[in-house]
């Protein structure tokens, strides 16, 4: 099946090559058949639900493709640009030309476009959920008691707004009339998946969420958030270990080492803090890291199995890991940005050094 669609793009890609009448109509079809939103590319990230013998044939067709349809857009480009009359056009090439403002993706959309990247490369899914969320998958899903210091008015924003939803109680549903509020994690994700999906899954959830704070150099109202979730029947902290030094290291583009330590959260036990080995020195000591060799990065911690039972699934029949970060955090340490407050404060002098 895999095969005939790529087959399929392969033809379509050259019939509409054939019509391209511009180099910016090749540029569009490069993006149309080769970008990362593309069917090509959606066809790639499949290989990793398919057999083994499968995904080394349909991978081998895969890249041949690829590689045809890039050759042939290029040669058109070529062909095009060739055929470019500057004396029909009547143009002076002795007139300075105006520089051309050029737009481009703003740093925390290029950080978490790198972030989806690596993830999916590790065979992970990325998924999405509501910014205005009700309290149960907000709060109680997560084993959060009534009386959370999360739920305060500091850290939340309530709106006034509610709704009549159904919600799980003892395996049961009743109608109440529930909470709505900003969502303060991208957590909610994981239970909305986790609702609708039986594991073995594994996933990313990157979003915005909104704190009720102050604001400063290190903190902000409304940030982004990334949190990876994976559970099945034999996972471990092990597994959750690995797979942060893996992405960690493609992402800095250096080794990179874990540190965890002993924390609580309600909805992991156990929970632990996780830190990674100085950018700057690799380690060994620095200003940056105030001498100790670690850089603080997020919470982790096994999926406690209320946060399980809470989504409809049986208690103690799976495991699983969460852990997240601030995108801004990571954006901060890999552009040697000090003040949180620049990414949203719509500065082109700072937005344009991206």
């Amino acid at each position: 099946m895999l095969k005939e669609k790529i087959i399929k793009i392969k033809e379509d890609a050259q019939a509409a090559a054939e019509n391209a009448k511009t180099v910016e109509d090749v540029l569009q079809l490069e993006i149309q058949f080769l970008g990362r939103k593309s069917e090509f590319v959606g066809i790639l990230r499949q290989l990793k639900d398919v057999s083994v013998q499968e995904k080394k044939e349909v991978g081998q067709l895969a890249n041949s493709v690829k590689v045809e349809i890039q050759n042939l857009l290029d040669q058109k480009k070529k062909n095009l640009s060739s055929t470019f009359d500057a004396q029909v056009e009547k143009i002076d090439v002795t007139i300075p030309a105006l520089k051309m403002r050029r737009g481009h993706l703003h740093p925390l959309t290029q950080i978490q476009n790198e972030i989806e990247d690596i993830f999916t490369s590790m065979g992970f899914e990325i998924a999405d959920g509501p910014e205005v969320e009700d309290e149960f998958h907000n709060f109680d899903a997560l084993n959060m008691p009534k009386d959370h210091p999360a739920r305060d008015m500091q850290d939340t924003f309530w709106l006034k707004a509610q709704r009549n939803t159904d919600k799980r109680q003892n395996d049961t549903y009743e109608n109440i009339n529930e909470r709505m509020v900003l969502r303060t994690h991208t957590s909610n994700v994981q239970i909305r998946y986790m609702e609708k999906h039986q594991p073995p899954f594994r996933i990313i959830a990157p979003g915005r969420i909104y704190r009720n704070e102050a604001g400063d150099s290190t903190h902000e109202h409304t940030f982004h958030q990334f949190e990876a979730l994976v559970v099945g029947d034999e996972i471990n902290v092990g597994n959750f270990k690995f797979i942060a030094q893996e992405f960690f290291s493609k992402f800095f583009k250096k080794e990179i080492q874990i540190r965890i330590r002993p924390s609580f959260f309600p909805f992991t036990e156990p929970s632990f803090e996780f830190d990674i080995s100085c950018t700057v020195c690799g380690g060994k000591g620095c200003s940056a890291c105030k001498q100790a060799g670690w850089l603080e990065i997020g919470g982790a911690g096994m999926v406690n199995q209320n946060v399980f039972v809470a989504s409809g699934y049986p208690r103690g029949k799976y495991q699983g890991f969460a852990w997240g970060f601030g995108l801004e955090r990571l954006a901060m340490m890999k552009y040697k940005i000090s003040d949180i407050r620049l990414f949203h404060s719509g500065d082109l002098r700072f937005i344009k050094q991206f």
